[in-house]
């Protein structure tokens, strides 16, 4: 199955406040940065963020933005020293620590990662996507209760935090609380009718109680969204496998294998011998 990703970035910048000419061009810099890394120029929003630190070397924000700028470049080490700039600057810059989560996470150093979401929602309470952080976290580590909790506390700070209600899902599912999994599934449609992997996920759910109709609607929803969801292609193709539509199966097994899926070896065994096909 697949899992949308609960771990997410902030880029939101603290604003500079003093005035002297050097930070003024500063901030100009800083923007331009930030204007980059939108556009997805990343080496250029490097070297504006960095010239905004060479002008003002306690710029927390340019430190942050130049890590982030390092996370979507999967530079994890250069990330993670200047998120640790940033707070070093600024020890009260949650969107830092946020983000410095996110790079242990991203490198499997998950008591950091938890420790610094942990930091961030002490500095802000109502951080949704810290708890949503640090709930993926927890999942991970099959802590599906803290995760359960996590996921909560984000949808009380964000009742519109669609994965969220994906996520804490995925968590039920893997709890065997598939009631519980189809509401938030359901909850997370409603609020984003296009969400592919909820349809994916809420099909899988489905098919775990039995309900193989279902889940190939479900299924098919996530396809025509996204056509080349391969993960949709395999799972719909056992939800077929069940209601005896072996040829449906046979046709989306294919799809999936014309994608680079892998298919487990002991489901196209028991195809071939319910389908009396090969292949």
């Amino acid at each position: 199955m697949n899992t949308a990703l609960s771990l997410m970035l902030l880029l939101l910048a603290k604003p500079v406040l003093a005035m002297e000419p050097n930070l003024i061009d500063a901030k100009t810099y800083f923007d331009r940065g930030l204007a980059e890394m939108t556009e997805g120029n990343l080496e250029e929003a490097i070297a504006d963020f960095s010239k905004a630190l060479e002008l003002n070397p306690r710029h927390a924000a340019a430190y942050n933005g130049r890590g982030n700028v390092y996370m979507a470049m999967e530079q994890y080490d250069q990330a993670l020293s200047n998120y640790t700039k940033a707070v070093e600057v600024d020890p009260n810059y949650a969107e830092a620590y946020n983000n410095r989560g996110f790079a242990y996470a991203s490198e499997g150093q998950f008591d950091r990662a938890i420790s610094d979401f942990t930091k961030t929602v002490e500095l802000n309470p109502k951080h949704f996507v810290a708890y949503g952080n640090r709930a993926g976290v927890y999942e991970t580590r099959g802590q599906y209760n803290e995760a359960i909790s996590d996921y909560t506390r984000a949808l009380d700070a964000n009742p519109q935090y669609t994965v969220a209600y994906n996520n804490r899902g995925l968590t039920y599912f893997r709890m065997g609380q598939y009631d519980k999994a189809i509401l938030d599934f359901n909850k997370a449609l409603e609020l984003n009718p296009r969400f592919a992997f909820a349809y994916n996920n809420r099909g899988v759910a489905y098919a775990s109680k039995g309900q193989y109709e279902q889940a190939v609607s479900d299924h098919t929803k996530a396809l025509e969204l996204e056509p080349r969801y391969a993960r949709a292609y395999v799972n719909r193709a056992s939800a077929y496998f069940h209601l005896k539509n072996y040829d449906s199966a046979w046709d989306d097994v294919h799809k999936a294998q014309l994608l680079g899926q892998g298919i487990r070896d002991e489901f196209l065994s028991d195809l071939r011998k319910a389908s009396g096909r090969e292949k």
